[in-house]
């Protein structure tokens, strides 16, 4: 793990640095002030390199840092924090983004489990017609932009009431050809939210669908107060108050197959809201489920006259 860097220490001559706010095993994120604009916060994203690696390879590592910070900076979306500066300090790269006041949602989740009560249904849906909507807009880019390391404590809500998905630490540029890259605000993600296709050294096969599966493992915890275990537990069975489509959708983004997932974004934001359609895992259970309606209507409909008659009849 790096040496985290000094309070007050200033770089760029522009940034103090005012502390830590997190640290993990290639950087830091620091709150620090900006000195150009008096009264400024701003959120400093630390990517610290292994100093043991070749030239070479540290060249690639800036190179493609610039690039990814570089397509970070264009990005504008209400959801997401602005990044407004990205430069290179003493072998290590830094992105600057708005800091984001408020709670994670993690905090949340601990504060509800404390008073003994999940958290609100409809609430939790507001806040993931938000997520939907910045992930709609990161997966419509080009090239499309995917997360890849969504999770409560990455999101946080502000005193306005606005969520924020904070930490861009695992971006993953999506490019139509193979050539294998050094990814650099690029890592594995946390354990249980993370699909399985993102493990392992090759990412080709990462995509949209990763980010739903994280999404539907972030929405069962807000619902159930836990995160989805390795068997899955249905979220009806720990918190029955949760609306079965509801349940349906998630167990349908957290399906292990990217496949079996919803086709995008727009569509699971779409399952959460349908009350009126029972939905299935997969699409060839939601098809087999609609053949056989089909095959049985002439059946129901003669036991529905049946009925009437029964009622007619009965003194």
């Amino acid at each position: 793990m790096t040496r985290l860097l000094d309070p007050q220490i200033v770089l760029k001559e522009r940034y103090r640095i005012v502390g830590p706010i997190g640290q993990g095993g290639m950087g830091a994120v620091y709150r620090a002030e900006d000195l150009l604009l008096p009264g400024r916060i701003c959120a400093l994203k630390e990517i610290a390199p292994d100093s043991d690696l070749e030239p070479e390879t540290l060249t690639q590592i800036q190179e493609q840092f610039r690039q990814e910070a570089g397509i970070l900076a264009r990005l504008d979306h209400p959801n997401l924090p602005k990044v407004s500066d990205y430069f290179t300090h003493e072998g290590r790269e830094y992105l600057v983004m708005d800091f984001v006041p408020g709670y994670d949602l993690r905090e949340l989740i601990e504060q509800a489990r404390e008073r003994d009560e999940p958290l609100d249904e409809r609430q939790v849906l507001r806040w993931a017609d938000q997520l939907c909507d910045a992930l709609a807009y990161l997966h419509s880019q080009d090239p499309p932009i995917v997360h890849r390391d969504i999770k409560p404590s990455n999101i946080k809500l502000t005193p306005s009431g606005l969520i924020k998905l904070v930490d861009f630490g695992l971006v993953k540029l999506l490019t139509s050809d193979e050539a294998r890259t050094i990814t650099v605000v690029q890592g594995r993600g946390t354990a249980a939210f993370t699909p399985l296709e993102q493990y392992g050294n090759d990412d080709g096969h990462t995509n949209a669908q990763s980010d739903i599966y994280a999404l539907g493992a972030t929405l069962y915890n807000l619902l159930t107060g836990r995160p989805p275990a390795t068997a899955l537990i249905p979220p009806r069975n720990i918190n029955p108050d949760i609306a079965l489509h509801i349940e349906q959708a998630i167990l349908q983004a957290l399906q292990l197959h990217p496949d079996d997932r919803p086709a995008d974004i727009k569509i699971f934001h779409k399952m959460l809201h349908e009350s009126s359609m029972p939905r299935l895992l997969t699409p060839n259970a939601y098809e087999n489920w609609t053949s056989a309606l089909r095959a049985n209507l002439p059946l129901g409909g003669a036991a529905l006259i049946l009925l009437l008659l029964a009622f007619l009849l009965t003194p």
